[in-house]
């Protein structure tokens, strides 16, 4: 994004030209950041030839899929909706792995069907399921054990997956237990060792942690996996300047990991790939004044972009037209949605602003579409991508006739 005579623009076109032909509130993605960012991490890992598996909870919009497809990514899918979205985008059976806790009989069924890479089973209960499938389609099933390894992400509580008070994954003695009954089977082939310990990580030390408990595990069953899925998890910049992952020192230790352990390392990376790609962009209806605020009433509310409400996630919101008169008062920018916690930033001062202007609200490529809902009976945004300086509508905002 940049200024040129104070208006804004996304990949050389201009934000005020995407309101007048689509509309607010509207999410915008970068096709050139998305390429960026998807070059960006094969060249991280460059040395270590990951299968790197786009997690499509982060964003599950078919053409974004396609976009990453066609740049050699697979899929990490959590539901049979996302498989088929995967599907449906020309993604690569043989790249995709089904992850997730509550995984059906109808779901497992549909993932054999297709024939994908791997289901990653967190749960003996699972495991029981998925040999009824087996034996139902007289197949051999490749499947992965999902490690809780109790490492701390050290990032937001609501968002970490892998400690023992969160529900996802197996015990280290579960995970011993399971391939000591399992690894002669005839139903199932225990393929892989996955582990994901939560997601926006910028240190290392986690994932250091992480590899550890790994390392044990393999020690302790004496087991050789074909995969080790490290899951993704990696953090982005909103905007506060914080201090990065290292890259090189993770890769580092892989490295070492894999030079101990001959296995194929899988990744499932999200909002590395998606976040700082999307944007949403809205129009203030109405500025409401009062003694110590300025309410920036926004035409986008937390039934679009659910994250500040959900765990008070920071995003920066820019005009679409630059101002050299500043307000030194506090403006709250919120939505319409009739909830006190519609508000998505709050900041001690901003920006002239009149009512009518746009704004947009950054980073929100990755858990911001796929969070939306219909709450106060709300139309879901539209979604469009720019592409080659192309304005190319993925996503038509949902008819409220149609909703109803």
């Amino acid at each position: 994004m940049h200024y040129i005579n104070k208006k804004l623009l996304i990949n050389k076109v201009s934000v005020n030209k995407i309101v007048k032909q689509i509309g607010t509130p509207s999410y915008v993605y970068s096709y050139n950041l998305l390429r960026e960012n998807i070059l960006k991490f094969k060249k991280n890992f460059k040395k270590i030839n990951p299968l790197i598996c786009f997690a499509v909870k982060a964003n599950n919009n078919i053409k974004i899929l396609n976009e990453i497809s066609r740049l050699g990514l697979g899929a990490d899918v959590v539901s049979m909706g996302e498989l088929m979205a995967a599907l449906k985008a020309k993604i690569d059976p043989k790249k995709i792995v089904f992850s997730g806790v509550g995984k059906t009989y109808e779901e497992i069924m549909f993932a054999v069907k297709k024939k994908i890479l791997l289901i990653n089973a967190e749960s003996k209960s699972e495991i029981e399921v998925i040999l009824k499938v087996a034996k139902k389609f007289n197949t051999r099933i490749n499947i992965g054990l999902r490690l809780n390894p109790n490492v701390d992400a050290l990032t937001i509580k609501e968002i970490t997956t892998g400690k023992q008070i969160n529900k996802f994954g197996l015990s280290d003695n579960e995970v011993i237990e399971f391939i000591k009954l399992y690894k002669n089977s005839k139903l199932v082939s225990i393929k892989c060792l996955s582990v994901h310990i939560g997601s926006q990580i910028t240190s290392h030390i986690p994932y250091l942690k992480m590899l550890n408990a790994i390392q044990k595990i393999i020690n302790k069953s004496n087991y050789s996996f074909e995969y080790i899925d490290l899951g993704g998890g990696m953090g982005i910049n909103y905007g506060k300047n914080i201090k990065l992952l290292n890259y090189k020192k993770y890769a580092d230790q892989i490295l070492k990991f894999i030079t101990k352990n001959n296995a194929k390392i899988i990744f499932e990376p999200g909002r590395s790939i998606v976040g700082n790609a999307g944007f949403l962009v809205s129009k203030i209806i109405y500025i409401k004044k009062t003694k110590k605020v300025n309410f920036i009433i926004l035409d986008a509310g937390m039934n679009d972009l659910m994250r500040p409400a959900l765990y008070k996630a920071y995003h920066r919101i820019i005009p679409a037209v630059k101002s050299r008169i500043k307000i030194f008062k506090r403006h709250d920018f919120v939505g319409p949605v009739c909830e006190t916690t519609d508000k998505f930033l709050s900041v001690k001062s901003y920006q002239k602003l009149n009512e009518g202007d746009n704004v947009i609200i950054c980073d929100v490529g990755a858990y911001g579409k796929v969070l939306s809902s219909n709450y106060n009976l709300r139309s879901k945004a539209s979604e469009i991508l720019i592409k080659n300086s192309k304005i190319l509508r993925i996503k038509k905002k949902e008819n409220l006739k149609t909703i109803i």
